[in-house]
């Protein structure tokens, strides 16, 4: 897995998880899978034609399959943000919500750059961008003409 509970440990102390979710793991593992599913979107191109300028193409198979110290640590650690934030939707107890909402905001200002093509992460695999696989290996324009018009 991308992303566990004990990793949290560097954006929320073990005791508000615990009081939070109750000791229950289902709650943190949702979380963090939300938080994993909401980071991928942002690395994901859709078919707009503005994410045909140029711009890269993340693996983002690749990126969140990683494990370990073959992670990047800036994609990880704005999962774990997101991921925090997820479990504090539950209830704030002893955190303070405004701080999290706060490293939230940022994350995922930051994610919105990284999916426009204003920041770029170099150590992240990308995509061929004549790879069958790239989504934005398409064709650009469409021609031809419309059908005759009759006016019977």
């Amino acid at each position: 897995m991308y992303l566990t509970k004990e990793e949290l440990k560097s954006v929320i102390y073990d005791y508000q998880i615990e009081q939070i979710t109750e000791d229950d793991d289902d709650i943190v593992e949702m979380a963090i899978a939300a938080a994993i599913e909401e980071v991928k979107s942002y690395f994901t191109a859709n078919y707009q034609h503005r994410f045909t300028d140029g711009r890269y193409v993340y693996d983002v198979d690749a990126i969140f399959a990683a494990e370990y110290e073959d992670r990047n640590p800036l994609v990880l650690q704005m999962t774990k943000t997101v991921a925090v934030w997820h479990v504090i939707q539950l209830c704030n107890a002893d955190v303070i919500y405004e701080h999290v909402k706060e490293r939230y905001d940022r994350a995922v200002a930051w994610l919105k750059q990284l999916a426009n093509g204003e920041v770029t992460l170099t150590s992240l695999p990308r995509l061929d961008p004549n790879s069958a696989d790239n989504p934005n290996n398409r064709d650009l324009f469409i021609y031809g003409s419309r059908l005759k018009f009759n006016y019977e």
